[in-house]
């Protein structure tokens, strides 16, 4: 059975930094595109970021670019979302997902997320002084 955990969430303060992992379990992440979304409340859920299989892109939605980096370690079968620079609108509850090969689509937008076939049960961040 195909399964995705996140951990890493947590309570910082503006400016700061948090690194969310997502491992997966029943599957191989090799021949999986790799993608983190969020959803603050009374929110629709966004993409945040996504790359392929081949890892020759990456895609970042404008309000994190520049700030959120993602990336994977296929020998530990465990994907990362490093977030710097925290922002309060970035507190929400992040999901990681998964679909075959490559991403579903560059604009990362609530949508998008249809085209992800497994998902992780979420990690709360939450950016306050």
């Amino acid at each position: 059975q195909k399964q995705l955990a996140e951990s890493g969430g947590g309570l910082v303060q503006p400016g700061g930094s948090l690194r969310l992992s997502c491992a997966a379990s029943g599957f191989n992440l090799v021949n999986s595109a790799i993608a983190w979304f969020r959803q603050a409340p009374g929110k629709a859920r966004e993409g945040v970021s996504c790359i392929g299989s081949t890892d020759n892109s990456a895609y970042y939605s404008d309000s994190v670019k520049g700030r959120f980096t993602i990336s994977r370690d296929n020998a530990k079968n465990t994907f990362y979302l490093q977030i710097n620079g925290l922002k309060p609108e970035d507190t929400a509850v992040y999901y990681c997902a998964v679909r075959p090969w490559y991403c579903y689509s560059s604009k990362l937008d609530s949508a998008s997320a249809a085209g992800y076939d497994t998902w992780g049960q979420g990690t709360q961040v939450t950016v306050s002084s």
